[in-house]
Formats: C-alpha cells, sequence, structure tokens
C-alpha cells in the first residue's frame, strides 16, 4: 500500500475512473449484441434502429476517452456492414 497522501489519491481516482470505463465498455457490448441478435433474426428494422442505439453509444464512449476513435469507428463501420449484408 502506498504511503505518499498523492499515491493514496491516485489510487482511489484510478479505481473510480476503471468502474466508469468498466460500466460504459459493458454498455457498448450490450449495444453491439443487439445489433448481432437482429441481424441474426435477419430483421431489418429492427438492426437498423439497434445500429442507430448502438452507434450513438459507441460515440459517446469515445467522446468520454474509453476507446480510442479508429477503434469505435472499426465496431461502427463492422456493425454496419453486418445491418447491410441482411437481404
Amino acid at each position: 500500500m502506498a504511503n505518499i497522501k498523492s499515491a493514496k489519491k491516485r489510487i482511489l481516482v484510478n479505481r473510480t475512473k476503471a468502474e466508469r470505463n468498466k460500466a460504459i465498455k459493458s454498455s457498448v457490448k450490450t449495444a453491439i449484441k443487439k445489433v448481432n441478435a437482429a441481424v441474426v433474426a435477419k430483421d431489418k428494422e429492427a438492426a437498423a434502429a439497434a445500429l442507430l442505439n448502438a452507434t450513438s453509444v459507441i460515440d459517446k464512449a469515445t467522446k468520454k476517452g474509453v476507446y480510442h476513435k479508429n477503434t469505435s469507428a472499426r465496431k461502427v463501420s463492422r456493425l454496419a456492414k453486418a445491418v447491410n449484408s441482411i437481404a
């Protein structure tokens, strides 16, 4: 355990930020799973609606610094490609 006051504070702050990041990443994963479920069910309207929501959640996570912009772009691109593949 740290003895210096600033080091103790960093431990607390890092723990708080890690919990926040974990919650945000979890919501992104949930949104992605909803899109994938709609794609598997071949429900074009539900997939499009889920894609819109997932894109929003991913963009917010990126804005908060949880994901790098290229990572979020890759995730959105893959989801869009999956939704567009529904015939």
